[in-house]
């Protein structure tokens, strides 16, 4: 099977061609550097995507912005987002504190990205 891909890991932009047999990509091209060859290989194999979404704050109207550390698979999203939508917090927050560990097992922490008095 052959992929059209957009590198998205700096502005460049570049298009990238890759070919998958269904078990490993034998064929990428069109890539400026070796974090376009990584992206292309990871979109294709085992793609992940960074979450972001709010969760409510215990006696506040508004929610708290938070997001992944880290990308997470791309299957995961959307029961990462049923969690995530189920939590609410107490304030104190501060930016960069761990809302939820270990986020359905994945290894990845969900962080908050505002503070909240």
């Amino acid at each position: 099977m052959k992929y059209e891909l957009t590198c998205i890991n700096c502005p460049m932009g570049c298009r990238i061609t890759a070919d998958y047999d269904g078990k490993e990509v034998t064929n990428i091209q069109g890539y400026t550097c070796a974090r376009g060859k990584a992206y292309a290989q990871t979109e294709i194999t085992d793609p992940t995507r960074m979450v972001t979404a709010l969760v409510g704050v215990e006696g506040r109207r508004a929610p708290l912005s938070v997001k992944t550390r880290s990308p997470i698979r791309k299957p995961l999203i959307f029961d990462a987002l049923d969690v995530i939508r189920k939590t609410t917090v107490c304030a104190p927050v501060k930016i960069g504190d761990v809302v939820i560990e270990n986020l359905l097992g994945s290894g990845v922490d969900v962080i908050a990205t505002e503070n909240v008095d």
